[in-house]
């Protein structure tokens, strides 16, 4: 399940993004990369000791945690900090799979959730599209500045290569209270069956009996 995201961060909220980014050190992104992932990454990331992160941590993913569409979805039980990835040309990120344990000593979460924001604009580089594998072929994700993209961590996916200008982008995870991609689906489809049935009738039998079902199997399905 890919899902795009509108308009997780506003105009002013991309700015300081902006803005803390340019003054912020780039290191190997190769440090974060686990297992065989490290091999097939090439590009660079904001210094994550860096006291500034905390800021930018805040500016990012408050608002991606409370976009309605991201709860209905992901269903996040925890949120990962985010990585702030710069791609220039020549950069890419192979194919690969997330690692399915994340965090550190004491802190492990299992990463069900991918999330990459969209940090610039679309017309400032060529290339460097977020490149997904689904049951419906590959899906080719290029979003405009403060837009999101999700979609299971399992999944195999890459960046191709930056031909010019230059990627910002902040990618996170999350622990999901439903491990299942596929259970997930089934829930984030009767969430917006039952959306549009409150839009024309929220009081109606069947209204209620859709939100009933679903918070039955959320019920029976969430680890909390």
């Amino acid at each position: 399940m890919l899902i795009t995201l509108p308009n997780v961060l506003d105009a002013a909220t991309l700015q300081r993004v902006q803005e803390l980014l340019a003054e912020l050190p780039f290191v190997d992104g190769r440090a974060s990369a686990g297992g065989d992932a490290r091999r097939v990454k090439n590009n660079q990331e904001a210094d994550p000791a860096d006291q500034r992160m905390k800021a930018l941590n805040r500016l990012v993913l408050l608002p991606l945690y409370r976009h309605p569409l991201f709860q209905a979805a992901a269903m996040p039980k925890r949120l990962s900090g985010a990585f702030f990835a710069r791609y220039q040309p020549g950069m890419s990120y192979g194919a690969h799979v997330d690692d399915p344990v994340m965090g550190p000593e004491g802190g492990h979460y299992r990463s069900d959730v991918s999330m990459t924001v969209f940090l610039n604009p679309t017309a400032a580089y060529d290339g460097g599209e977020l490149v997904v594998e689904t049951d419906y072929g590959e899906q080719r994700v290029k979003l405009e500045a403060g837009d999101a993209v999700i979609y299971p961590s399992s999944s195999l996916h890459r960046v191709d290569p930056v031909t010019r200008g230059e990627r910002l982008v902040a990618v996170a995870w999350a622990e999901s209270m439903v491990r299942e991609p596929e259970r997930r689906r089934l829930l984030f489809d009767l969430h917006q069956i039952e959306e549009e049935l409150r839009s024309v009738d929220p009081d109606a039998r069947v209204t209620r009996r859709t939100g009933r079902a679903r918070a039955n199997l959320m019920r029976m399905w969430a680890d909390v």
